[in-house]
């Protein structure tokens, strides 16, 4: 059971990322509006572009761990992970954005966190699960 969970965190994981970066690729104005860090000029998109192929890098690593199922990488993935979404609600925050835009990259935060402690348990149990054999 706890496999399945840790694989649907993981998997929604990937497939946001996928799809923010998708997103920042089609509307990178919007993206930017979104994620409360208003563009001074639509034409200053270049660093949307660039967070959009690391955003899909991100996305098709993790999805490459997660087929592999390489539970250990995907551990530190989501705990060094966190750094992102403390980031970007930082400069939200400083941005002056809504509230909704803060509390998005605190929902992110405590879903790296939950995530973590979710596949520290997985690796655990598989241990005990070697072990027994």
């Amino acid at each position: 059971m706890i496999r399945k969970i840790g694989f649907i965190l993981v998997l929604l994981m990937a497939l946001l990322q996928g799809f923010y970066a998708i997103f920042a690729y089609v509307d990178p104005v919007s993206f930017a509006n979104i994620r409360g860090t208003v563009l001074a000029s639509a034409v200053d998109t270049d660093w949307i572009h660039i967070y959009a192929s690391r955003t899909l890098f991100v996305a098709l690593i993790i999805g490459a761990l997660l087929y592999f199922q390489n539970y250990k990488l995907l551990l530190l993935a989501a705990l060094f992970g966190t750094i992102m979404p403390l980031t970007d609600g930082y400069l939200a925050y400083q941005a002056d954005a809504q509230f909704n835009v803060v509390a998005k990259h605190i929902a992110t935060l405590v879903y790296l966190v939950i995530t973590s402690m979710v596949l520290i348990k997985l690796l655990k149990e598989e241990k005990t699960n070697k072990a027994q054999y």
